[in-house]
């Protein structure tokens, strides 16, 4: 099953990808589906006049630093011997086709496309054996980051935290659609160009164990969301570097969960 969040005249709602057609269900966005899909709720409508926008907020999204090994090695880093763990803002999230909005303060804007995993039930002190029992679903995400300020500020937060740092979806799919989190494949185009290419399989964490090292100690809670870090190919390692400007287009896909098309201004 694919949840989306569409725009509607009085705000949002809730929706079933069918095909080329979305199916209103009796909710506001996929939040509302976490504990039980809702009922359908209207009729089907042509998915190609609507505007898709972030699958929810969520209540706290982190992030995973390094945890492709190809990606520790253009940086310069040793692997992690155990996850990197950060926090992206919720305040971060924009839409699937929604603009990334280059701050005053950076000027080295990145783009790293991410495997996101939605919490669907809550985890606390869970083996990595029963972690993807608390997942509901998956979707892609680019962990927008400004390298700048990631070097010079150590907490991240305007690193990684402003506002349209985190486009979001373009839909949830549920766990019982993706048998293998750690089959997928990630693709990152900047303007056309392929830059970013690997597979979960390449992660050094995996969705598992990321679910498990996180909740000891930190209860994921229904609405979560985990963006599991990026392979290789990101502009700040580039030859020479390549950071995003007003104009470029970002186009984040994993085969399967769909694709993230974002213009920066």
């Amino acid at each position: 099953m694919r949840l989306c969040t569409f725009r509607v005249a009085d705000g949002t709602r809730l929706g079933e990808l069918r095909g080329d057609t979305v199916q209103p269900l009796a909710g506001r966005d996929v939040r509302d589906a976490l504990g039980g899909v809702p009922a359908p709720d209207g009729d089907p409508l042509p998915l190609d006049g609507l505007e898709l926008l972030a699958p929810m907020r969520p209540g706290k999204l982190l992030g995973i630093g390094l945890n492709f090994r190809d990606h520790a090695a253009e940086t310069g880093a040793p692997v992690p011997e155990r996850p990197l763990v950060f926090s992206k803002l919720a305040t971060s999230v924009t839409g699937p086709r929604g603009d990334i909005v280059r701050p005053a303060y950076t000027r080295e804007l990145d783009y790293e496309g991410e495997l996101a995993v939605v919490i669907g039930r809550a985890a606390r002190d869970v083996a990595a054996g029963e972690a993807l029992g608390h997942v509901f679903g998956y979707a892609v995400m680019n962990d927008v980051s400004a390298r700048d300020r990631q070097r010079t500020e150590p907490q991240w937060v305007r690193a990684k935290g402003g506002d349209t740092f985190g486009p979001f979806g373009p839909w949830v799919t549920t766990a019982d659609e993706v048998p293998d989190p750690q089959a997928l494949t990630i693709r990152t185009h900047v303007n056309g160009e392929l830059r970013q290419e690997g597979s979960t399989s390449e992660m050094v964490f995996t969705v598992a164990e990321l679910v498990a090292a996180i909740s000891a100690g930190i209860t994921l809670e229904p609405g979560d969301v985990v963006t599991t870090g990026t392979p290789a190919g990101v502009g700040v390692a580039r030859a020479p570097q390549a950071f995003l400007v007003p104009g470029d287009v970002v186009r984040v896909e994993i085969d399967g969960l769909g694709a993230l098309e974002n213009a920066v201004r």
